[in-house]
């Protein structure tokens, strides 16, 4: 790997394509001390004279990866995952930011208290750099004021059972609580997004009242992919828009899988309503068609759905409807997973794929006739604004942080698990052959990865907490 020792003096990068806005053209970036200062149109000749210089000829540069929707489990349950290989991952991958989520961690991140625990458990483990969201559970609504204070970019509620006992899900009189004190914050100038895990019970329980009647295999992807209904997604998502239009605080739905709720979705949007919705990687690669029966690597909740599904989904992201793309990397440990059963009803549901979202995404975006310049829009510039990181992330401006991925379009290679930086390297993309590799990742001007050479740098873990943008 190169020396990071001149990586803060002023250096100048240039390719044949890089991505300024929603255009790739020739361009050349200026950096100094972490932050960008000059874009030219057109790649460098020659340096300026004492400057660093890297030419990627057609390479792309595109802005570093914003993935605002990462599960750590740091502190508590770092055997699933921790925050150095979590975040070391995230550097292979062209992340150079990342949102942790406020579960599976113990405790979990409801109280400032537990904020200010994962905070300190933080300090020199970052290979990238993190912003923290705070969760929203059934009688804190006190708590969501200082831990707003205190920095997180947002807050997440399960509508349905989370997996764990410690982070209950929320009814409809949680919520109004929780929007009470959220518009309070708005109304002072602290505006941060609601985010919601938008599957509610009841129809979850009734599709597995009918499966246990039909004794139904539980190592089937079908039996799975039936316990986990459209209705229950449609449901929550009604319920998000109905308070959303009540109170106008900002609300996100994650990881969208029923394409059936777009045109509701749309609907608010048009409305003027202030939502927005993700998908996943897993759902615009992955078919339920294609899932091997006991193959529990496959398991997430909201399900991979069907194939039409997963085009509409595509659709919806063309239309603007969907407006992130993120991982929910949500790992645990192999044992977890129950793969000698097959078990998809009793396994923990989350899928590995942090250090892989460029290759996932464009493999699929291309074959449908996406451009590079759309892909770091879902993955850069709209995750960054969704956590209001956007006045130092998510594209390359001047005054911004230095943060780039450079990759190659082009080549192909097939996943390898031995190769990933996760802590628990079971993940269904084993084997799957991927276009988009990454060669390089800054970080605040500083190469935290090089393709084929350790991810960690000489100078240690250089990555920070990070904060919204200040009111």
């Amino acid at each position: 790997m190169d020396s990071n020792a001149d990586n803060q003096k002023y250096t100048v990068i240039c390719s044949e394509r890089v991505v300024i806005g929603n255009t790739l053209v020739p361009a050349t970036v200026h950096f100094e001390n972490g932050v960008i200062v000059k874009v030219e149109d057109g790649t460098a000749t020659a340096p300026p004279e004492g400057a660093v210089f890297h030419d990627f000829g057609d390479l792309v540069i595109m802005p570093g990866v914003v993935d605002s929707h990462v599960h750590i489990n740091d502190p508590g349950r770092t055997a699933w995952e921790g925050f150095p290989s979590a975040t070391q991952a995230a550097a292979a991958g062209g992340v150079t930011t990342l949102v942790d989520m406020p579960l599976n961690c113990s405790p979990v991140t409801t109280t400032l208290d537990a904020l200010k625990l994962k905070q300190d458990h933080s300090k020199d483990k970052l290979w990238v750099d993190v912003a923290l969201l705070g969760g929203i559970v059934p009688n804190n609504a006190q708590e969501i004021s200082p831990m707003v204070h205190a920095g997180v970019v947002g807050f997440k509620a399960f509508m349905v059972h989370s997996g764990i006992d410690e982070f209950p899900h929320v009814e409809e009189e949680h919520i109004r609580a929780a929007m009470s004190e959220l518009k309070k914050l708005q109304d002072q100038g602290r505006d941060v997004v609601f985010m919601f895990h938008a599957e509610v019970g009841g129809p979850i329980d009734e599709a597995n009242k009918s499966l246990s009647e039909h004794s139904c295999s539980s190592s089937k992807y079908e039996t799975f992919l039936r316990s986990r209904p459209k209705e229950a997604e449609n449901e929550a998502i009604a319920l998000v828009i109905r308070l959303c239009r009540e109170y106008r605080v900002r609300c996100h739905i994650v990881h969208l899988s029923s394409s059936d709720a777009v045109a509701m979705l749309r609907a608010a949007k048009e409305e003027g309503l202030p939502i927005t919705a993700e998908t996943t990687y897993h759902y615009l690669y992955f078919s339920a068609e294609d899932v091997p029966d006991g193959n529990t690597l496959f398991k997430c909740c909201p399900p991979i759905r069907e194939k039409n599904n997963r085009d509409k989904l595509w659709q919806a992201l063309e239309d603007g409807v969907i407006t992130q793309v993120i991982s929910d990397h949500s790992p645990c440990t192999t044992d977890l997973k129950l793969l000698e059963d097959g078990d998809f009803l009793k396994a923990w549901g989350g899928i590995s794929s942090l250090q892989l979202g460029i290759s996932i995404v464009w493999t699929q975006a291309k074959k449908r006739g996406f451009t590079v310049p759309q892909l770091a829009q879902w993955m850069c510039l709209q995750t960054a604004e969704l956590v209001k990181l956007d006045a130092k992330k998510g594209s390359i401006e001047v005054g911004k942080d230095a943060d780039f991925v450079v990759w190659c379009p082009e080549e192909e290679f097939v996943v390898e698990e031995d190769a990933l930086f996760i802590q628990n390297k079971k993940t269904p993309y084993h084997g799957e052959k991927m276009s988009g590799t990454v060669k390089r990742t800054f970080l605040r001007g500083q190469l935290i990865y090089q393709t084929n050479v350790d991810c960690a740098p000489s100078t240690g873990p250089l990555g920070q907490l990070v904060l919204p943008s200040s009111p």
